[in-house]
């Protein structure tokens, strides 16, 4: 793959890289303890560049959610809480596509086609961000080890853990020619 540096123009779209997801109690077991290192060093070769970064937040809805607007959980973790951003976006539901302010439209109007995207749920507001991006006909690049998710259960007590979860969604989105799925390395021609 081409490294990042040779399209200035593409967007890192870091999702909902929030407090809350520190609750374990509530979310279960996590992958990838390197998630979040991961993003910092997007977020800091997207700084450099002067490329386009939009930072997402899911305001939840849901009672007694740690994402809940207004709760500690829903500030954004360290990693990039002061990171510098060009739009901010705010979500109640999967996709960022879905937030306020209008993703696609600002997308649109600076001429961006390439996104890299990240964050928190790999296999939920990640992949369904970059499901949606590529449906919208969009280069979209997902560095897998730059996102996280956790355990989950399913119907008739199926459950998968959290690597089982990545590496679906890794299958999905590259295999079913949503995305790309590389590393962070790859992105950033390391």
């Amino acid at each position: 793959m081409e490294r990042m540096d040779s399209d200035d123009t593409a967007a890192l779209i870091v999702i909902d890289v929030q407090q809350g997801f520190d609750d374990a109690a509530y979310w279960g077991e996590r992958d990838n303890p390197d998630a979040e290192a991961n993003i910092g060093r997007l977020l800091a070769a997207w700084a450099d560049a002067s490329r386009p970064i939009v930072l997402v937040r899911h305001d939840s809805r849901e009672s007694g959610s740690p994402l809940a607007a207004g709760s500690p959980g829903n500030a954004l973790k360290p990693v990039v809480a002061d990171a510098p951003h060009d739009l901010f976006v705010t979500k109640h539901v999967n996709s960022a596509f879905y937030g306020d302010p209008d993703l696609d439209a600002w997308l649109g109007e600076r001429g961006i086609r390439r996104l890299v995207v990240c964050g928190i749920q790999t296999n939920q507001c990640v992949e369904t961000t970059a499901r949606m991006a590529g449906n919208l006909g969009y280069d979209v690049v997902l560095p897998l080890d730059a996102t996280h998710t956790f355990e989950m259960a399913g119907p008739g007590g199926i459950r998968l853990t959290a690597a089982e979860l990545s590496r679906a969604t890794a299958v999905n989105l590259d295999g079913g020619g949503f995305a790309r799925v590389v590393s962070t390395d790859e992105v950033l021609g390391a």
